[in-house]
Protein backbone atom coordinates (compact mmCIF):
# COMPACT_ATOMS: atom_id res chain seq x y z
CA UNK A 1 0.00 0.00 0.00
CA UNK A 2 1.40 3.39 -1.03
CA UNK A 3 1.66 6.12 1.58
CA UNK A 4 1.55 9.90 1.13
CA UNK A 5 3.24 11.85 3.88
CA UNK A 6 1.36 14.81 5.31
CA UNK A 7 3.11 17.99 6.41
CA UNK A 8 2.16 21.30 7.97
CA UNK A 9 3.30 24.67 6.64
CA UNK A 10 6.36 24.50 8.87
CA UNK A 11 7.48 21.44 6.90
CA UNK A 12 6.99 19.02 9.80
CA UNK A 13 5.47 15.60 9.18
CA UNK A 14 2.11 15.36 10.93
CA UNK A 15 0.67 12.14 9.53
CA UNK A 16 0.29 9.79 6.60
CA UNK A 17 -2.44 9.01 4.08
CA UNK A 18 -2.75 5.52 2.63
CA UNK A 19 -3.43 4.97 -1.06
CA UNK A 20 -4.79 1.58 -2.09
CA UNK A 21 -2.44 -0.30 -4.42
CA UNK A 22 -5.36 -0.91 -6.79
CA UNK A 23 -5.54 2.84 -7.44
CA UNK A 24 -1.99 3.07 -8.72
CA UNK A 25 -2.12 0.05 -11.02
CA UNK A 26 -2.25 1.53 -14.51
CA UNK A 27 -2.39 0.15 -18.03
CA UNK A 28 -0.91 3.08 -19.98
CA UNK A 29 2.18 2.47 -22.10
CA UNK A 30 4.99 4.79 -23.15
CA UNK A 31 3.58 5.36 -26.63
CA UNK A 32 0.19 6.36 -25.21
CA UNK A 33 1.84 8.84 -22.86
CA UNK A 34 3.92 10.30 -25.69
CA UNK A 35 0.92 10.65 -28.02
CA UNK A 36 -1.06 12.36 -25.25
CA UNK A 37 1.69 14.87 -24.41
CA UNK A 38 2.41 15.63 -28.08
CA UNK A 39 -1.31 16.22 -28.67
CA UNK A 40 -1.50 18.57 -25.68
CA UNK A 41 1.45 20.60 -26.90
CA UNK A 42 0.12 20.74 -30.46
CA UNK A 43 -3.29 21.91 -29.25
CA UNK A 44 -1.65 24.67 -27.23
CA UNK A 45 -0.23 26.26 -30.39
CA UNK A 46 -2.02 29.23 -31.94
CA UNK A 47 -1.14 28.40 -35.56
CA UNK A 48 -1.54 32.11 -36.32
CA UNK A 49 1.87 32.96 -37.83
CA UNK A 50 1.17 34.92 -41.01
CA UNK A 51 3.13 36.80 -43.68
CA UNK A 52 2.23 38.57 -46.92
CA UNK A 53 2.86 37.17 -50.35
CA UNK A 54 3.90 39.40 -53.29
CA UNK A 55 0.22 39.72 -54.18
CA UNK A 56 -0.62 41.16 -50.75
CA UNK A 57 2.17 43.65 -50.03
CA UNK A 58 1.42 47.36 -50.40
CA UNK A 59 3.50 48.39 -53.43
CA UNK A 60 2.87 50.21 -56.68
CA UNK A 61 3.00 48.30 -59.94
CA UNK A 62 5.87 50.43 -61.24
CA UNK A 63 8.87 48.69 -62.75
CA UNK A 64 12.10 49.24 -60.75
CA UNK A 65 13.92 50.29 -63.93
CA UNK A 66 13.43 50.13 -67.71
CA UNK A 67 13.25 46.69 -69.26
CA UNK A 68 16.17 47.32 -71.63
CA UNK A 69 19.22 49.49 -71.92
CA UNK A 70 20.50 49.45 -68.34
CA UNK A 71 22.53 46.27 -68.51
CA UNK A 72 20.71 45.01 -65.44
CA UNK A 73 18.50 41.97 -65.13
CA UNK A 74 14.90 42.68 -66.05
CA UNK A 75 12.61 43.31 -63.11
CA UNK A 76 8.88 43.74 -63.13
CA UNK A 77 7.64 44.63 -59.65
CA UNK A 78 9.01 46.33 -56.51
CA UNK A 79 6.93 43.96 -54.40
CA UNK A 80 8.90 40.95 -55.61
CA UNK A 81 10.61 38.89 -52.88
CA UNK A 82 14.13 40.04 -53.77
CA UNK A 83 13.32 43.66 -52.83
CA UNK A 84 13.14 45.12 -49.35
CA UNK A 85 9.51 45.22 -48.30
CA UNK A 86 8.58 42.68 -50.93
CA UNK A 87 6.43 39.61 -50.43
CA UNK A 88 7.74 36.54 -48.65
CA UNK A 89 8.29 33.20 -50.38
CA UNK A 90 7.25 29.93 -48.70
CA UNK A 91 6.80 31.81 -45.41
CA UNK A 92 4.38 30.96 -42.57
CA UNK A 93 0.69 31.23 -43.29
CA UNK A 94 -2.30 30.68 -41.00
CA UNK A 95 -2.98 26.97 -41.03
CA UNK A 96 -6.24 25.13 -41.08
CA UNK A 97 -7.52 23.65 -37.82
CA UNK A 98 -4.61 21.63 -36.42
CA UNK A 99 -6.47 20.37 -33.35
CA UNK A 100 -5.47 16.84 -32.39
CA UNK A 101 -8.30 14.81 -30.91
CA UNK A 102 -7.46 13.09 -27.63
CA UNK A 103 -9.44 9.98 -26.75
CA UNK A 104 -11.09 10.51 -23.36
CA UNK A 105 -10.19 7.06 -22.01
CA UNK A 106 -6.59 7.42 -23.15
CA UNK A 107 -6.40 10.88 -21.59
CA UNK A 108 -7.62 9.60 -18.23
CA UNK A 109 -5.32 6.57 -18.40
CA UNK A 110 -2.32 8.80 -19.17
CA UNK A 111 -3.04 11.17 -16.27
CA UNK A 112 -3.56 8.25 -13.87
CA UNK A 113 -0.29 6.68 -15.01
CA UNK A 114 1.70 9.89 -14.58
CA UNK A 115 0.24 10.53 -11.11
CA UNK A 116 0.88 6.91 -10.09
CA UNK A 117 4.53 7.34 -11.11
CA UNK A 118 4.78 10.42 -8.89
CA UNK A 119 3.27 8.50 -5.97
CA UNK A 120 5.66 5.59 -6.44
CA UNK A 121 8.56 8.04 -6.62
CA UNK A 122 7.53 9.80 -3.38
CA UNK A 123 7.04 13.01 -5.36
CA UNK A 124 3.55 13.79 -4.09
CA UNK A 125 3.29 15.44 -0.68
CA UNK A 126 0.15 16.32 1.24
CA UNK A 127 -0.09 19.73 2.86
CA UNK A 128 -2.26 20.34 5.90
CA UNK A 129 -3.75 23.54 4.57
CA UNK A 130 -3.82 26.47 6.93
CA UNK A 131 -5.52 29.60 5.64
CA UNK A 132 -3.25 32.65 5.77
CA UNK A 133 -4.59 36.03 6.87
CA UNK A 134 -2.36 37.82 4.40
CA UNK A 135 0.12 36.82 1.68
CA UNK A 136 3.28 35.42 3.27
CA UNK A 137 5.82 34.33 0.68
CA UNK A 138 8.32 33.64 3.45
CA UNK A 139 6.04 30.98 5.00
CA UNK A 140 5.66 29.01 1.77
CA UNK A 141 9.35 29.44 0.91
CA UNK A 142 10.29 28.01 4.30
CA UNK A 143 8.00 25.00 3.70
CA UNK A 144 9.73 24.32 0.38
CA UNK A 145 13.13 24.68 2.02
CA UNK A 146 12.28 22.24 4.82
CA UNK A 147 11.03 19.66 2.30
CA UNK A 148 14.13 20.10 0.06
CA UNK A 149 11.92 21.41 -2.76
CA UNK A 150 13.61 24.79 -3.04
CA UNK A 151 14.58 25.58 -6.64
CA UNK A 152 12.55 22.67 -8.06
CA UNK A 153 9.44 22.92 -10.20
CA UNK A 154 6.62 22.40 -7.72
CA UNK A 155 2.89 22.28 -8.45
CA UNK A 156 0.47 22.98 -5.61
CA UNK A 157 -2.94 21.40 -6.16
CA UNK A 158 -6.18 22.25 -4.37
CA UNK A 159 -9.66 20.82 -4.62
CA UNK A 160 -12.08 22.38 -7.09
CA UNK A 161 -15.66 22.15 -8.23
CA UNK A 162 -16.57 18.85 -9.80
CA UNK A 163 -18.90 19.02 -12.79
CA UNK A 164 -22.44 18.28 -11.73
CA UNK A 165 -21.79 19.12 -8.06
CA UNK A 166 -22.49 22.80 -7.57
CA UNK A 167 -24.27 23.09 -4.28
CA UNK A 168 -24.11 26.25 -2.17
CA UNK A 169 -21.43 24.61 -0.07
CA UNK A 170 -19.34 23.73 -3.14
CA UNK A 171 -19.44 27.29 -4.42
CA UNK A 172 -17.37 28.50 -1.46
CA UNK A 173 -14.72 25.83 -2.01
CA UNK A 174 -12.70 26.62 -5.15
CA UNK A 175 -10.11 29.27 -5.97
CA UNK A 176 -11.33 31.95 -3.51
CA UNK A 177 -10.35 29.69 -0.62
CA UNK A 178 -6.77 29.69 -1.85
CA UNK A 179 -6.50 33.32 -3.01
CA UNK A 180 -4.11 34.39 -0.26
CA UNK A 181 -2.05 31.22 -0.56
CA UNK A 182 -1.71 31.68 -4.33
CA UNK A 183 -0.53 35.27 -3.81
CA UNK A 184 2.11 33.88 -1.46
CA UNK A 185 3.40 31.72 -4.34
CA UNK A 186 3.64 34.51 -6.89
CA UNK A 187 7.21 35.50 -6.04
CA UNK A 188 8.54 31.94 -5.77
CA UNK A 189 10.20 30.82 -9.02
CA UNK A 190 9.08 27.54 -10.59
CA UNK A 191 6.02 27.26 -8.32
CA UNK A 192 2.44 27.13 -9.58
CA UNK A 193 -1.06 26.43 -8.30
CA UNK A 194 -3.93 24.54 -9.96
CA UNK A 195 -7.26 23.08 -8.94
CA UNK A 196 -7.58 19.32 -9.25
CA UNK A 197 -10.29 19.35 -12.00
CA UNK A 198 -8.02 21.54 -14.16
CA UNK A 199 -4.87 19.44 -13.92
CA UNK A 200 -3.47 17.86 -17.09
CA UNK A 201 -0.89 15.19 -17.73
CA UNK A 202 1.56 17.85 -18.92
CA UNK A 203 1.26 19.65 -15.57
CA UNK A 204 2.08 16.41 -13.77
CA UNK A 205 4.97 15.59 -16.10
CA UNK A 206 6.67 18.98 -16.22
CA UNK A 207 6.71 19.54 -12.44
CA UNK A 208 9.26 17.69 -10.34
CA UNK A 209 7.02 17.43 -7.25
CA UNK A 210 3.35 17.92 -6.44
CA UNK A 211 2.10 19.34 -3.14
CA UNK A 212 -1.50 18.28 -2.64
CA UNK A 213 -3.82 20.12 -0.28
CA UNK A 214 -5.27 17.66 2.22
CA UNK A 215 -8.82 18.54 1.16
CA UNK A 216 -7.98 17.47 -2.42
CA UNK A 217 -6.96 13.92 -1.50
CA UNK A 218 -10.46 12.55 -2.08
CA UNK A 219 -10.51 14.07 -5.57
CA UNK A 220 -7.11 12.52 -6.23
CA UNK A 221 -8.51 9.09 -5.32
CA UNK A 222 -11.46 9.63 -7.64
CA UNK A 223 -9.06 10.62 -10.43
CA UNK A 224 -7.09 7.43 -9.84
CA UNK A 225 -10.28 5.41 -10.18
CA UNK A 226 -11.39 5.00 -6.56
CA UNK A 227 -14.33 6.36 -4.62
CA UNK A 228 -14.13 9.47 -2.48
Amino acid sequence: MAVLKKYNLAGQEVGQIAIDDELIKTSANEQMIKDYIVALRANARQWSASTQSRAEVNHSGKKPHPQKGTGRARQGYLGAPQYKGGGRVHAPRPKFDQHVRINRKEKRAAIRHLIAEKINGNQIHVLQFEALNEPKTKVVAEFLKQRALEGKRVLFVGEGLVEGKKSAQDLTTPASKFDVFVKSLNNIPKSAFLLMPNISGYDVLVNHDIVLMESAVDQLKVLLGGQA
